[in-house]
This record gives structure tokens, C-alpha cells and sequence, in this order.
């Protein structure tokens, strides 16, 4: 089934641009949610504000989830992502247990090896993961048969809220929060209840900590190797004004060198500063890579004034990703914070019939 997905999605990429789906927290915002409506019965005696945690409303509020993956679907995406994006036990620990420092302590790897072992944050991130992938799968299935074209599931692995990087204590330049061994042991939870719910693709993204980035790539070259499947995978990093990845630092090409032996399906860069500042930076990547090129920006900066809380709206979306297929820089576009169904639309209809990038062939030094 992988081998046909992965046959089948490289045939689009060179064929035309396929179109990813937009935000998922900015569209949730669109429904009126409140504390109430995330919490539900199940969560309703927890301790902490869960109104920020969109992950868990795949569990209370399943059918707007799925209302808005229809939404993507009908709005021309070819990709839609599992609302997963904060779904390890490492993320889900802000959301349900006592922070340490605010009774004097710190996080430290001790206590982030206490997540690792929790079997109830366990348990809780398999589950949002497995059915955020089987209500993208549902709904891909009934669009794509309802169409005649093949839709994908991507399963959404993002950043987390602790970096491998970077020390958090001024005065303590070694120190870590987190060890690479339990960023990995979240990842690798994560992967496998991605996979058990029917993801076709697996998606590192808004990668702002390379090493973290690498920790998630270990675990499914573990999970491929101890189950004997594999899915392709895509990479997609956030990068600052000066096309760094914004924590570790990393130049684009510097990025590209440290994740190319992954052989992705496709590299790329998404949310950061929007679509306009975004071009020199996606040029590089596009030189250098020899992988399907991903775009997906954010709607240019938050505004709290707008509709969406971003800048742009879909004919600028729309504007901007036209101009990067005509300079031949994409074979994926969508859209990130910011984005609704309306401005996927928008992009799906300014790309149509707008010919994907070229793959540049690997140079080797003589």
C-alpha cells in the first residue's frame, strides 16, 4: 500500500503542483470554541486552560475536525495533515501536569523521563494520534472516491515545546532540558499510532530546531527498520529573516545537508514570516535539493485586527504561490497560520495547470 501511495504522489509531483491543506488552529477558530467545547465530559475536571491544546479537540470535538478536513478536501487539497501537530506525550505534559518551576523547581531531563514513563500521557498521545489519522483517512477516502483523484493523508509531527539545541539557563550553557533519547521516545509513539490510524506520509514540520528535526527522523527510520513498513516522509522547516532555521541556526543549504540522507519525498519550507519575505530562501532550497519542493507560509504576519489574525488574505496567498510556480521553485503549496479553506481554494485554483518544478540533479565534486 506504501510502495502504490508513494508511486502514486511522485507521479503528481511531476505532473503538476500538488496542493496541501491550510491551518487547522486558525480554522477552529472560525467555529467559536470555547474552554467548554474542548474540554467536553471526558476533560472536564482538568486542572489547567485546554483551549489552546487544538490536538485534543480530534477526541470532543470530532465532527468539527472533520467538517474541516471536508472543507480542505472540497477546497482543492491533494494533502491533508492530522490535526497531530502537539500530539507526543512531551507537548501534552504542558497541558496536564504541574509545571516544576512554579514551585521553585526546573524542568530537567528527570522529569521529562517521568513523561516519557507516564502510560497515561502515553496512552492519550496514541489516541489522538491514531483517530486524527482515521478521520483524515475517512474523509480522504469519501472526497477522493466522490472525485476520482486520489487524496493523501500526511501525519503531522511538529516541533515540540522543548529544544535539544539550546540551554534555557543563561548561566548554564550545557544544560538541557530534555535528552535526544526522550525526544526520540516521544517521536516514536507518535509514529507508530500515525501509521496504526492509516497516514500515507509521515510529516516532520515547522522545524526551528534541526536536532529536534533529527531525533523525530530517528525514530522513524526505527519504526520502518522494528515494523517493516515505510511511508515516504516530508521535511519542512520554519526559517527567520535571514533563511536560519530559528533556534539551531542552520542556513537552508546547511538544513538540507543535515536531513538529504533521509531521501525524502519532498523538503520545504512553511510557516515563518509569510510569502514575501519567504522567496530567497525557498530559491535556495530549490537549487540545492534534489527532492520535490514544499511551500506552505503563513498569511503573511499575525494582525489581531484581521479576520483571520494574519495579514493576507486569499487572493494575496493566491498571488504570492503563483508567483513561486512561475519561477519554478514548488511541487507542494498550501498555506499555514493564517490559512482557511477559502485561501487554499484560492491557491488551488491560481496553481492550476502551472507546471511543477524541475528536479536539479545532484552535482558531485570532481
Amino acid at each position: 500500500m506504501a510502495a502504490r501511495n508513494l508511486h502514486t504522489l511522485e507521479k503528481i509531483l511531476e505532473s503538476r503542483i500538488a496542493i496541501i491543506d491550510g491551518a487547522m488552529g486558525t480554522t477552529i477558530r472560525t467555529y467559536g470554541m470555547a474552554e467548554s467545547h474542548i474540554r467536553g465530559e471526558r476533560f472536564k475536571d482538568s486542572s489547567k486552560d485546554l483551549l489552546n491544546n487544538g490536538d485534543l479537540f480530534s477526541l470532543t470535538q470530532p465532527e468539527m475536525i472533520c467538517d474541516i478536513h471536508r472543507r480542505f478536501l472540497e477546497a482543492g487539497a491533494d494533502i491533508i495533515e492530522t490535526n497531530t501537530f502537539g500530539a507526543t506525550s512531551i507537548t501534552q505534559s504542558e497541558f496536564f501536569v504541574d509545571d516544576p518551576r512554579e514551585h521553585g523547581g526546573r524542568k530537567d531531563p528527570e522529569f521529562y523521563q517521568k513523561i516519557i514513563e507516564d502510560d497515561s500521557l502515553n496512552r492519550l498521545a496514541w489516541e489522538i494520534n491514531e483517530q486524527s489519522a482515521r478521520q483524515c483517512r475517512t474523509w480522504a477516502d469519501r472526497v477522493g472516491n466522490e472525485t476520482g483523484r486520489q487524496r493523501f493523508v500526511a501525519g503531522a509531527i511538529g516541533p515540540l515545546t522543548v529544544s535539544l539545541s539550546n540551554s534555557p539557563d543563561a548561566d548554564d550553557a550545557g544544560f538541557r532540558v530534555v535528552t535526544f533519547d526522550q525526544v526520540k521516545d516521544a517521536y516514536l509513539l507518535q509514529v507508530r499510532a500515525l501509521i496504526a490510524g492509516g497516514s500515507d506520509l509521515l510529516l516532520v514540520e515547522t522545524i526551528f530546531d534541526s536536532l529536534n528535526a533529527k531525533a523525530a527522523l530517528v525514530a522513524i527510520r526505527e519504526v520502518f527498520d522494528e515494523d517493516g513498513k515505510e511511508l515516504p516522509i516530508m521535511i519542512s522547516a520554519a526559517v527567520g529573516r535571514g533563511g536560519e532555521t530559528l533556534i539551531s541556526a542552520q542556513t537552508t543549504e546547511a538544513f538540507w545537508n543535515a536531513v538529504k540522507h533521509v531521501k525524502p519525498l519532498s523538503v520545504g519550507l512553511n510557516c515563518s514570516l509569510g510569502p514575501d519575505l519567504m522567496y530567497p530562501f525557498l530559491q535556495e532550497l530549490s537549487d540545492k535539493a534534489n527532492v520535490a519542493i514544499s511551500c506552505y507560509p503563513n498569511a503573511g504576519l499575525p494582525n489581531p485586527l484581521s479576520e483571520t489574525g494574519f495579514d493576507l488574505g486569499p487572493a494575496d496567498m493566491a498571488r504570492y504561490l503563483g508567483d513561486f510556480a512561475r519561477g519554478g521553485l514548488i511541487n507542494i503549496a498550501g498555506g499555514c497560520c493564517g490559512n482557511t479553506p477559502d485561501h487554499i481554494a484560492a491557491i488551488a485554483k491560481a496553481l492550476e495547470g502551472k507546471a511543477p518544478r524541475q528536479r536539479v540533479e545532484v552535482k558531485v565534486a570532481a
